[in-house]
This record gives structure tokens, sequence and C-alpha cells, in this order.
């Protein structure tokens, strides 16, 4: 069963202009069942590719705007009493859905982000003392302002773990913007999209995408990227040492493997190839690095620490 990424593309291209980046990282999300922290400005259409995407796949969908009085139960669901029946009934939260936009998940308070994280990481949640399981697929794909601080919870190291990538969406270049406002300001009316995947189809890509072929000196190459970024030191970049608080964990050269492989599946390809690895490693890597207070006092940041990674770890 072919996956058809053109037409997917396609789809999703009649609402959004540009950010093929983002829209790319969001497949690699499906098809590997990671899920996704998208982190941008307001007005970047983060929340509509997400609404695209789900309007493409013939998928149940449900979209949580994460507030400061948020409870779990608001995600989760709750048991209700049944006076008629004398009981006591499980009322399911919008959590029960094949994917779940959680819009500006940074302004949850920490129980609502501990119920969330059961979810992304078991496909499960308790209500009532009874354990449910979440429909397959399942894809958690959040939002998050990174310049308002104000009434925001900053998402632990815990759970930004269980989020495959961190995508940086950053603005569209001129022509491209120049065509949002031609398309956009027409009509007050959604632009309709067609169907044209089901979740057969995710899963049976997800088991494709997990044969493919990886070099074991690609393995060797994954496990360095991510042991250097404990160990800078061992690749030459003592300087890094004292900036780094706590490297990426053994789940980012997994999660690295698996999105590597995703990113050769989508172009055509049955193999992985260095240019795989490297085009992913700063969206896998970039929120499993912690810094110091000194790198921050520098301006250092994690994306300059995975660029100074990548050059220096030789590539088979």
């Amino acid at each position: 069963m072919k996956f058809p990424v053109a037409e997917v593309t396609t789809e999703v291209s009649r609402r959004i202009v540009g950010q093929d980046i983002m829209v790319e990282r969001l497949l690699i999300g499906l098809l590997t069942g990671g899920h996704v922290l998208l982190e941008g400005v307001p007005g970047l259409a983060k929340t509509l590719t997400v609404r695209t995407l789900a309007d493409v796949l013939d998928a149940s969908f449900s979209r949580i705007q994460f507030t400061p009085d948020l409870l779990p139960a608001d995600v989760v669901g709750t048991m209700i009493y049944d006076a008629q029946h004398a009981a006591f009934t499980v009322r399911r939260g919008p959590i029960f859905a094949q994917i779940v936009l959680a819009d500006e998940v940074n302004r949850a308070p920490a129980k609502v982000q501990s119920a969330l994280l059961e979810a992304m990481q078991e496909r499960q949640v308790t209500i009532g003392g009874t354990t449910h399981q979440l429909p397959s697929p399942f894809l958690v794909l959040a939002t998050q302002n990174p310049i308002e601080s104000e009434g925001t919870y900053p998402l632990p190291e815990a759970q930004l773990d269980r989020f495959l990538l961190k995508v940086k969406v950053g603005y569209p270049e001129r022509t491209e913007e120049r065509e949002v406002l031609l398309r956009m300001s027409a009509t007050t009316d959604s632009i309709p999209v067609a169907k044209v995947v089901d979740p057969a189809q995710v899963l049976a890509a997800r088991a494709e995408i997990e044969h493919l072929h990886l070099d074991p000196r690609l393995a060797d190459y994954i496990v360095d990227l991510v042991r250097a970024t404990r160990d800078p030191a061992a690749v030459g970049l003592g300087a890094l040492a004292p900036m780094i608080a706590y490297g990426a964990s053994p789940r980012a050269s997994i999660a690295l493997a698996q999105t590597a492989r995703a990113h050769a599946f989508l172009r055509g390809r049955d193999f992985v190839s260095p240019a795989d690895v490297q085009a992913l490693a700063p969206d896998v890597l970039r929120h499993r690095i912690v810094l110091t207070f000194d790198a921050q006092a520098e301006g250092i940041d994690s994306d300059s620490v995975i660029r100074q990674v990548l050059g220096a770890v030789a590539v088979p």
C-alpha cells in the first residue's frame, strides 16, 4: 500500500504557502509515530498547517486550547454520575483523537502537562482508575510561542524529551508572504482540501520505514553525534564542555535513526544517507540539550552547539 506523498503535499499546499520544512517535519512525525512541537511567533500558520494535515487525512481530529485554568479532566476526560442508571460513566476528553492539536501547550500548568505526558508516552490515559487505550495512529502536534513569558509554564525537560522533533517555524519569504495575502484575503471561507490518505496507509508506511536500510557506519555516525553532545571534548570541542549541562540521551539516537529513515522514505529512497541524518539532527537534538548559565550569558544556544558538533564528527 503506497503512501501518497505527492498527493498529501499538493493538498496541504492549497492552504499553506511555503513552510515546506514544517510540513515535511509534521509528515515525518506522522510516519514515525512521534509527536512534534512547533515553536514560532503568532501568525505563521502553525495551527492552520496542523488542521490542514488532519483534513487531508481520513482521521479523527481535536484541538485543545491550553490556558492557565485548564484541568487534567478537560484533556483526558472524567467520570460523571448518571442519575438515571445510578452509576458513574466515563466521559472521554479531546485527547481521544488520532491527531491532537495542543495549541499553546506551554500555557497549561504542571498537572495538565503531566496528564498529557502519559498520553504521549504510553498511548493511554487513566480515568477513574481504569486505563483506556488511545486510537491508532495517535499523534500530538503542539505549538508554543517563544517570545511570550507572561502566563506561561515552560515545559520540563522530561516532557520535551517526549517530543520526537522540535521545529522552529520562521517567517516566510517575501514572495510567499505576498501569495498568502492574495490567497487568504480573497475569501473568509476555508480553502477546501481532499482526503487523500487513511490511517491504514499511515500504519503501512510506518512498517515500511522501519525496514529501510541503515548502514552500520551510519548507525555509528548517529551514536557519535549524540555522544558528542554529552562529551564534546572527545571530538575536539573542549571549549563547548562548560556550556553543556546535559547532552542528549540514547532516546535521541533512536529518534535520529527513525526520522532519518522517514526523511529518506519521503524522497523515494530505500536507504538512509548522511544527508538525512544531518537534515534532522537540529530538530531531534535542540530540545534535548540543556545548556549552562555560562552558555546563556554568552548567547550560545543549542542550535549553535549542534552546528559545531555536526562540523566536528567525521561523516562516513
